[in-house]
């Protein structure tokens, strides 16, 4: 399947950046749970059992928000295989693409998301989760931002943008079918309020009109002809969740992005 033999999966219990609520912090170790679930198996839609491949190293303490999530991403990169960070808010992909750009310099970006998180500085807070993607593109941590499923784009973050030169498929011209074009090593930035909030409740911010599981599942493996270098997970928020089911949505994202991953890599 895969010249990789592990993704290592690495906890981010981390929410003290969200604007509204408080509850991503918890997520980490339910995802693994709900992928552990005896509801299910932990095979993939390629009839592929991941449980082998995925090692969860639990959850670091994160006292020092960007220094602790940074040195934690880049020792478990350093083990020489590809990671897979569980938020926690979205702050977090921010000090995890610190990590990731010093061992890939020509890094490129997928992120899917209900929101741009391109706020230049959100109530006062130059780490909020609606900010992280200006963090990142400021720092010149990627060379190109693609963004997938915006419905709440402010004046302000149409200007970021264009000042970023961020690529953007609005949710209103979103197709399953579509396949990204990005060169060089991708990440993969994947916010789970994408979905409808019919499909995922266990989020902090609802936006209705946005993607069926089955449509965001698809638009996933469209993209295999990237080569997807690792990936986040964020903003499941289980103090939200009805019965569990927006973590068993988590962990059937996760099975996805795996795969990617180890496609990229046969």
């Amino acid at each position: 399947m895969s010249r990789f033999r592990q993704i290592n999966l690495l906890g981010l219990p981390y929410d003290q950046n969200g604007s509204y609520l408080r509850g991503p912090a918890l997520a980490p170790d339910l995802i693994w749970q709900a992928f552990n679930s005896p509801s299910a198996n932990t095979y993939n839609e390629q009839f592929e059992d991941l449980a082998s491949f995925l090692s969860y190293d639990g959850s670091i303490t994160i006292e020092n928000f960007e220094k602790d999530i940074r040195d934690g991403i880049k020792k478990t990169l350093n083990r020489g295989q590809p990671l897979i960070s569980l938020g926690g808010d979205h702050s977090v992909t921010y000090p995890t693409l610190l990590a990731h750009a010093t061992k890939y310099p020509e890094l490129s970006i997928l992120h899917i998301d209900a929101h741009p998180d391109l706020y230049e500085d959100f109530e006062g807070n130059h780490y909020s989760h609606a900010s992280p993607f200006a963090r990142i593109m400021e720092a010149q941590l990627a060379q190109k931002l693609v963004q997938v499923g915006i419905r709440t784009a402010t004046r302000h973050q149409h200007e970021q943008m264009k000042r970023y030169d961020v690529e953007c498929i609005f949710m209103n011209q979103f197709q399953a079918t579509q396949k990204i074009e990005l060169k060089g090593p991708v990440f993969i930035s994947l916010d789970i309020d994408v979905l409808d909030p019919a499909f995922a409740p266990g989020v902090s911010h609802y936006e209705p009109g946005g993607m069926s599981t089955r449509q965001l599942i698809n638009f996933l493996q469209n993209q295999g002809h990237l080569n997807i270098i690792g990936a986040d997970l964020v903003e499941y928020n289980p103090t939200r969740d009805v019965n569990g089911a927006t973590a068993m949505v988590a962990a059937k994202l996760l099975k996805e992005l795996a795969t990617l991953i180890l496609k990229s890599n046969e």
